[in-house]
């Protein structure tokens, strides 16, 4: 344990916002002190949250210690993602290429749309009687 060197990582989607920190170990993934199968129970979150590892080939290097907080479960993963992505960047710049062509850097845009006056939700509209 004499190797304690620590990378950071801030993932955001929509209203979910993950900070991630990545240290030399055997691939256990911590996330608000809870395993990830305890925190995820579908498969495929668990699957978008070990993507990077993957994509680039360094599964069971880093032990994932992370704080996730704000929107939902498919929102959290994805955050968890981008922040696991950009602390890999911090560990070595040549996996960019690869987890860039893979979309893990982007930051996803897409938000909630507003609601409107006059409206039900952002675009449903109260129903039409023509009588």
């Amino acid at each position: 344990m004499a190797d304690k060197t620590q990378f950071y990582g801030t993932g955001r989607r929509k209203k979910s916002i993950a900070r991630v920190r990545l240290v030399s170990g055997n691939g256990d993934i911590k996330i608000n002190g809870r395993d990830i199968d305890d925190y995820f129970g579908l498969e495929t979150l668990k699957t978008i949250v070990r993507q990077p590892f993957e994509v680039t080939g360094l599964t069971g290097k880093f032990d994932v210690i992370c704080r996730v907080d704000g929107g939902g479960v498919t929102g959290q993963a994805g955050a968890i993602r981008h922040g696991i992505s950009r602390a890999l960047l911090e560990t070595d710049e040549n996996v960019r290429p690869v987890l860039k062509k893979a979309g893990f850097l982007t930051r996803d845009p897409r938000m909630k749309e507003r609601k409107k006056y006059g409206l039900k939700a952002a675009r449903r509209a109260p129903q039409f009687s023509k009588r």
